[in-house]
């Protein structure tokens, strides 16, 4: 069982950690390897603690914890696009949990809060962006409530072009 609170700065190593295993598994075979294998818990550790300290700073940080300490992070805040919806719309950043403890209902329990969270502050609808490949992700959006709007948008890694699509649910 895993319970959720705001993630704290001691949290930073953790959650990088999360972060960057939770790439190298859920994005092998869709993002180049090169990329993958460049990706370091310390880089990713130290720009989180950059991000995590500016005062301006209007993302929340949402952590699982389990018996183990932290085995789950998802960031959300105001959409960062040109979305309508019901009222405000928010947005999911990120959504990561330890790969060997994927399928325990972890994202679900965070994706869960988070979405409280947004409706507590007004917000109508959640946005978010997945990598086209991502069938496992997608799947879980969309059990979760989410439909693909037709947005999409491009990113390169490592010179390999890959299409991200917009989800969008109302809260």
């Amino acid at each position: 069982m895993v319970h959720v609170r705001e993630m704290d700065a001691a949290d930073i190593e953790a959650v990088s950690t999360i972060r960057v295993r939770g790439w190298q598994a859920a994005y092998a075979g869709i993002v180049p390897e090169t990329y993958l294998d460049a990706m370091t818990v310390e880089a990713d550790a130290g720009q989180r603690r950059q991000r995590f300290s500016r005062p301006e700073r209007k993302s929340r940080d949402l952590v699982a914890l389990g018996d183990r300490g932290p085995v789950g992070w998802i960031c959300f805040g105001p959409c960062q696009g040109d979305v309508s919806g019901p009222g405000l719309v928010g947005e999911v950043y990120a959504l990561y949990v330890s790969p060997d403890l994927i399928g325990r209902g972890i994202g679900r329990i965070l994706l869960g809060e988070a979405h409280a969270q947004m409706k507590g502050q007004g917000i109508g609808a959640s946005t978010l962006w997945v990598l086209r490949d991502n069938q496992r992700a997608r799947h879980f959006y969309e059990r979760a409530g989410y439909q693909a709007d037709g947005a999409a948008q491009e990113d390169v890694y490592d010179g390999i072009t890959l299409t991200e699509l917009r989800y969008q649910r109302v809260l």
